[in-house]
C-alpha cells in the first residue's frame, strides 16, 4: 500500500534538523550559512508517496448489498418475486450509506417480509464483477461486494407470521435447490447454492467471485445439490423390518473413527445417497430402524466402519460427514429428525464421539484402514 502524505504539510525544517543530528554536525556551525537545497517538487519524490486525494482517486469504487439465505424445515430457500423484474431474489437489497451490512440485511428483512430479526453469521462474500451481464450501461455498474448472511430455518409458525409490503414484493417461494438456476438469474443462482453449501459445511465463511467459490470444499467441487433431491417423507419405525414387508433398499449408517459417516456423491449428477451396508468392513451392526413405501421399506442398519477398501465404483465420491450434514443433504420430511436421533442414539452405542461440523472429507480412492 502506497504510503500517505500532504505534502504541504511536510516540515522540511525538521528533516534538515534530523539530517544535521545525524551527520554530527553542530546546528549553531551552520549558522548564517547557505541554505541547502529547497524541497523537491512532487514530481521528484522518491518511493510511493501518495497525497490524500491521489490515494482516493486510486481506489477503486463498488456498490455493497446484503441477501440473506432462509431454509424451511425440508431445506428449501426462500426466493421472492418483485414486481420489477421476471426472476426470482434472495430477501434483502443495497446497504445504504454508513450502513453496516449485517444491519441492512435485518433492515431489509423487515422492509420486504416483515419479520423482525438480528443475521450476524455471514455465509458468503461475493464480489461481483463490472462487466457482469444485465446491468444497463447508464448505471455504470461499478461492480459490487454482496455479503450473504445465514437467516437459519424457518418454520411454520414463522413463514404465516410473514407480511409483504404493499408494492415491490409480489410473493414468495420456498425453492427445491436444484430449481435455483431455473427460477433466478444465473450469478444468483450460482451464489445462492455456494452459500447453501457453506452452511452445510460448517462455520466460516465462504469467499465467492461472480458466485463461484474461490477455495472450492469438497461439496462445491462435486456440485452437490445441483439435482433435485429425491423426497422420502414416511414416518421412521425404530428396529428390523417386519417379514412380511418388503424390503425395498437397504442404506447403512456407517461411521467412521470420529463419529462421522460415510456418505456417497454421485460425479455425474452431485445427489447425496447413504452407501449400502456391505460399503466396508465393519463391526456392531444393528437394525437401525426403516420407513415405510408403497412399494416396500427403505431399511437402515448403523455400524462402526474398521476401513474401506479401494473404490469399485468410480462414479461415486465417497465422503465423511457429520449426520447432521447427511440429513441436510436429503428430502426427508419431518420424520428426518427422528431418525437422525436414532443414529445418534446408535453411535453412542457404538461408544464414538460427537463428531465436530467440518467440510465434508473426501476420501482417498486407494481406500483407508482404521
Amino acid at each position: 500500500m502506497p504510503q500517505l502524505t500532504d505534502q504541504g504539510a511536510i516540515d522540511h525544517g525538521a528533516i534538515d534538523r534530523a539530517e544535521t543530528d545525524r551527520a554530527g554536525i553542530d546546528p549553531a556551525a551552520t549558522d548564517g550559512a547557505e541554505a541547502g537545497p529547497a524541497a523537491p517538487d512532487d514530481h521528484e519524490r522518491a518511493g510511493t508517496w501518495m497525497t490524500p486525494e491521489e490515494y482516493g482517486a486510486s481506489r477503486a469504487a463498488v456498490w455493497t448489498a446484503a441477501v440473506v439465505l432462509v431454509t424451511d424445515t425440508d431445506g428449501r430457500i426462500l426466493v421472492q418475486s418483485v414486481d420489477y423484474r421476471a426472476d426470482r431474489m434472495l430477501p434483502g437489497g443495497a446497504v445504504d450509506a454508513g450502513e453496516a451490512p449485517s444491519a441492512a440485511a435485518a433492515r431489509e428483512l423487515r422492509e420486504e417480509l416483515g419479520v423482525e430479526g438480528r443475521y450476524p453469521r455471514g455465509l458468503a462474500v461475493d464480489w461481483i464483477p463490472a462487466d457482469t451481464p444485465g446491468f444497463p450501461p447508464e448505471m455504470r455498474f461499478p461492480g459490487e461486494i454482496l455479503h450473504v448472511y445465514d437467516g437459519g430455518t424457518w418454520t411454520a409458525e414463522r413463514i404465516d407470521a410473514v407480511r409483504l409490503p404493499a408494492q415491490e414484493i409480489t410473493g414468495i417461494h420456498f425453492a427445491e435447490p436444484a430449481d435455483l438456476p431455473a427460477l433466478m438469474d444465473a450469478g444468483d443462482a450460482r451464489r445462492a447454492l455456494s452459500a447453501l453449501r457453506a452452511r452445510i459445511n460448517g462455520p466460516g465463511t465462504a469467499l465467492l467471485e461472480d458466485g463461484r467459490p474461490t477455495a472450492p470444499t469438497a461439496l462445491d467441487r462435486l456440485g452437490v445439490l445441483r439435482t433435485r433431491r429425491t423426497p422420502l417423507h414416511g414416518p421412521w419405525h425404530p428396529g428390523p423390518v417386519p417379514e412380511q414387508l418388503p424390503v425395498r433398499d437397504h442404506c447403512g449408517w456407517l461411521f467412521g473413527p470420529d463419529g462421522r459417516v460415510l456418505l456417497l456423491i454421485a460425479r455425474a449428477t452431485g445427489a447425496a445417497h447413504l452407501p449400502p451396508p456391505t460399503a466396508g468392513p465393519a463391526t456392531g451392526a444393528v437394525p437401525l430402524g426403516y420407513r415405510r413405501a408403497a412399494q416396500g421399506a427403505h431399511a437402515r442398519t448403523a455400524a462402526r466402519l474398521t476401513g474401506l477398501p479401494p473404490a469399485a465404483d468410480p462414479a461415486y465420491a465417497r465422503l465423511l460427514a457429520t449426520p447432521e450434514q447427511v440429513r441436510e443433504l436429503s428430502d426427508w420430511g419431518p420424520a428426518g429428525a427422528d431418525e437422525l436421533a436414532a443414529v445418534h442414539a446408535a453411535r453412542a452405542r457404538l461408544s464414538l464421539p460427537v463428531p465436530t461440523r467440518t467440510p465434508p472429507t473426501e476420501l482417498p480412492e486407494d481406500g483407508v484402514c482404521w
